[in-house]
């Protein structure tokens, strides 16, 4: 009943029916659960328990006439004093010139808008004259497009309610609605549309929250688990002696951290089933460590292991790396880059081929038709973000289902975790190896420039390097903002004595690996560079990074540049040069000089620029949910996630009628076929 078209109801027709489709309404079902995405809260308050910035609704006598100022063509600030209670506060009214009108002198008034405590003022967004009166104290505000207002929607919502309310049928089983003491389903739409008070509406999300949020993960779960069984993949066998023993002679003690996911990965290589992990860990948390463990248990299981990284740069220090490392064991690894031509690549290929080479490092080359693995057993993507689904996959496809572990250095939050790969393992190393120095960040107005230079100059002299990180290549008319040109130019002026390298993603690869690689040789002892630095390159003699305009940047990003230095021995340092105006800048600066912990910092991240814009971008893979929101959900999206990880796990699920609707969804998916998984 509720898939018919809107026009099924009595009152919409076929032009609102239209109008709807902006708002990707069709059916009577995309009606209803087009749920308010807050409320209005229209309850009488006192002044005094009234927070600064909040919304308030106060009754009150007009104390003084209006004052109306005209700016502009149709601009106008009108301001009355009222007295509300024991407040003698100042009301200011825009673009109302016909209120003044009705602001007779002694006349009552109700009042809603924001309250400023500092300046005393109200500033007005609803008002009615005479005693306070409303029958809905607690209002749902509705995103809404083209000519359909507020008030229209409501009146369908309410018409579809009517009409069709009887035939909202309850889809969760009824042990999770007694176990979390939910309302139904029904009632829950009712309420969130219709609430009576705030509890009522606090009650309905509650239950949809949930319902949301478990059909989410029911789907990834689902996901998770058809990809493990379905999919057959390499049984490594491995003595575990021998790990031991090669762990034992590592140069340093591996910390708690790596020890847990390191027997986390092993046990998914030991399993019939194709490993499907993220490993993730702070900078320098030791994430290359692990991947060297993992790759020796496959190769000493007679599995060959490829490690796929973003740059040439980067290949190059992995594979030094793990020369170091792996040499001793007569473990034969190769490089391969699209720098290696001719006849050294064509040996290369053909002693890969014979199952000679244990060990391929390099970029997107090892993907390439002609690299051909004789028993490829163990797939690593660092910095997994940087290659798109098709790379990572054609990868995969080069040998009879590997295990897959991709890493990355970018700390992500929990609920992103859950969300973005609820149908992979997650692995994280949260905590830094004993002795690392913390980096000590500061924060400087752009005032301050020449103390920072001096301050730059200081550690010159110490023999050490720094990079400088600009937002732009060049200067912008539109955006104010230091470029890399300009501040390149100004630094060659200012380190007379030094050379100063620049770096910026016009650059060709081979032009930015030759910058990079004097940066790395001490051949330039200033690098200013835009963020394509940003990724993974290791200059321990590194030990100042300075920022220009770091407000322009999300925490995480920062995280990601201050992660550059600090990788040596010496103290390092962080300048944040930032003049922010806006509140969540300024939080932005506070919160980078207070930790260094990038897991604390990318959950700020997330409740500062919200979901959809945690990696700079909009378009990030993240779900879109009606009601649901990760940051502030999160609790719900664990328990969700438990649950749902149960019912797929159980036989019960399968079988049984009270999970017939939620089995239809996963079919509805696309992700089963019929009743069964497997």
């Amino acid at each position: 009943m509720l898939n018919q078209p809107v026009t099924a109801i009595k009152g919409i027709g076929e032009e609102k029916a239209n109008e709807l489709e902006s708002l990707r309404i069709y059916t009577i079902k995309d009606l209803l659960e087009y749920f308010p995405y807050r409320y209005e809260d229209y309850r009488l308050k006192d002044l005094a328990d009234t927070k600064h910035d909040e919304r308030v609704t106060i009754v009150g006598k007009v104390h003084s006439e209006p004052s109306l100022r005209y700016f502009g063509k149709k601009k106008s600030r009108l301001t009355v004093r009222v007295l509300t209670g024991r407040y003698l506060i100042t009301a200011t009214f825009f673009n109302r010139p016909y209120a003044k009108k009705q602001l007779t002198l002694g006349s009552e008034i109700t009042l809603t808008g924001k309250w400023d405590q500092h300046r005393m003022t109200i500033t007005v967004s609803d008002y009615k004259s005479g005693p306070y009166e409303r029958k809905q104290q607690y209002e749902p505000v509705y995103s809404v497009a083209g000519n359909i207002t507020v008030k229209g929607l409501k009146r369908m919502i309410l018409l579809a309610m009517q009409q069709y309310g009887q035939y909202i049928e309850e889809i969760l089983p009824e042990r999770f609605i007694l176990k979390y003491k939910l309302i139904s389903r029904k009632e829950a739409v009712k309420r969130l549309h219709f609430p009576v008070d705030f509890e009522d509406a606090k009650q309905a999300r509650r239950r949809m929250i949930y319902e949301e949020l478990l059909l989410f993960q029911l789907k990834m779960q689902a996901l998770r688990k058809g990809n493990r069984e379905n999919k057959q993949g390499v049984k490594q066998q491995f003595e575990l002696a021998e790990i031991k023993s090669f762990i034992k002679d590592l140069p340093f003690p591996l910390t708690k951290a790596q020890q847990r996911v390191v027997n986390e990965i092993l046990t998914d290589m030991t399993s019939p089933y194709r490993m499907n992990r993220l490993l993730q860990g702070d900078v320098g948390s030791g994430k290359t460590v692990v991947a060297a463990i993992c790759l020796y248990a496959a190769i000493k299981s007679g599995f060959q292991g490829a490690l796929m990284v973003p740059t040439e740069i980067l290949a190059e220090q992995h594979y030094e790396s793990l020369q170091q490392l792996l040499n001793p064991f007569d473990i034969n690894l190769s490089l391969l880059t699209s720098s290696i031509k001719g006849k050294k690549r064509r040996e290369l290929l053909a002693l890969l081929e014979k199952g000679e080479i244990d060990l391929l490092i390099g970029t997107h080359a090892l993907i390439q038709d002609e690299v051909n693995f004789r028993k490829l057993g163990l797939v690593i993507t660092d910095e997994q973000h940087r290659f798109g689904v098709e790379q990572r996959r054609v990868l995969r496809e080069k040998g009879e289902q590997p295990d897959v572990l991709f890493m990355t250095a970018t700390p992500i939050p929990r609920t992103m975790a859950i969300s973005l790969f609820g149908d992979m393992d997650v692995s994280t190393i949260d905590e830094l190896p004993a002795g690392r120095k913390p980096i000590e960040t500061y924060w400087a107005k752009h005032d301050m420039l020449e103390r920072v230079l001096h301050f730059i100059d200081k550690e010159l002299q110490k023999g050490r390097q720094a990079y400088v990180i600009c937002p732009l290549i060049e200067e912008s008319e539109k955006l104010d903002l230091q470029n890399a040109i300009d501040v390149h130019a100004t630094l060659q002026q200012f380190f007379t004595s030094y050379r100063v390298g620049l770096m910026h993603g016009r650059l060709h690869s081979a032009e930015k690996d030759e910058v990079m690689s004097a940066f790395s040789r001490n051949d330039i002892q200033i690098l200013v560079s835009t963020t394509v630095v940003e990724v993974g390159v290791n200059v321990p003699n590194a030990t100042m990074m300075v920022i220009y305009d770091a407000e322009r940047f999300g925490l995480s990003q920062l995280h990601q540049l201050r992660g550059r230095v600090g990788r040596g021995s010496e103290q390092s340092y962080c300048i944040l040069l930032a003049d922010p105006k806006s509140e969540t800048g300024k939080e932005r600066m506070r919160i980078m000089t207070e930790t260094n912990d990038g897991f604390v910092l990318s959950q700020k991240d997330l409740e500062l620029r919200g979901p959809g814009d945690f990696f700079g971008y909009k378009q990030s893979g993240m779900p879109e949910f009606k009601i649901a929101d990760l940051v502030h959900d999160y609790r719900a999206l664990e328990v969700a996630r438990q649950d749902a990880a149960e019912l797929i796990a159980s036989t019960a699920f399968w079988q049984e009628n009270q999970y017939v609707y939620l089995r239809h969804y996963l079919e509805n998916e696309g992700i089963l076929e019929g009743e069964k998984l497997d």
